[in-house]
């Protein structure tokens, strides 16, 4: 097995964790931290919005089973790149979105990504998602980790509370 690693900020890393964990080839999703300037931050210093860090999610996948590309498809799926403000009704800055690479590969098949999807966009808004270097990863609090399998009802809320949000915006 040949194992990489990629880093998503896509706002709430409860709702970014299903959509990565139930494809195979995907070996782990784990929440964390990343981008700001406190070292070993708390889910309660994140939220506060001082910190600088993004909610991010860790996934470590089998590169022959599953390309980075296909990774950028799903993550661009279930968030609004044009979100400067957060994501859905998850507002503030550790809810922004970012692409976190680890080589150069990744940073430019996530550029040519977001150049292609562009086109698609109305071209009053511009892409927010940020393209940043992977810098050091803080996991999440245990309670945090799985949230859609530990608590199915409260993911569930979650998902509807993005889908409400995003028919009246």
């Amino acid at each position: 097995m040949n194992i990489n690693t990629a880093y998503f900020a896509g706002g709430c890393f409860w709702c970014m964790t299903k959509p990565f964990d139930t494809n195979e080839g995907i070996e782990s999703v784990t929440s964390g931290y990343m981008g700001g300037h406190k070292q070993n931050p708390t889910y309660e210093d994140v939220k506060s919005g001082e910190t600088g860090h993004f909610e991010t999610v860790r996934i470590e996948y089998d590169v022959a089973l599953f390309s980075y590309n296909k990774l950028l498809e799903i993550f661009f799926s279930v968030i609004d790149p044009t979100d400067a403000e957060g994501q859905f009704q998850d507002r503030g800055s550790q809810y922004r979105t970012a692409i976190f690479y680890t080589n150069e590969d990744q940073k430019q098949q996530a550029e040519a990504y977001i150049e292609s999807l562009k086109s698609t966009l109305n071209h009053d808004k511009a892409i927010a998602t940020q393209i940043l270097p992977a810098q050091t990863f803080y996991e999440a609090e245990d309670y945090h980790q799985n949230f859609y399998k530990k608590n199915p009802e409260r993911y569930q809320e979650e998902v509807e509370a993005r889908q409400a949000y995003k028919t009246s915006h």
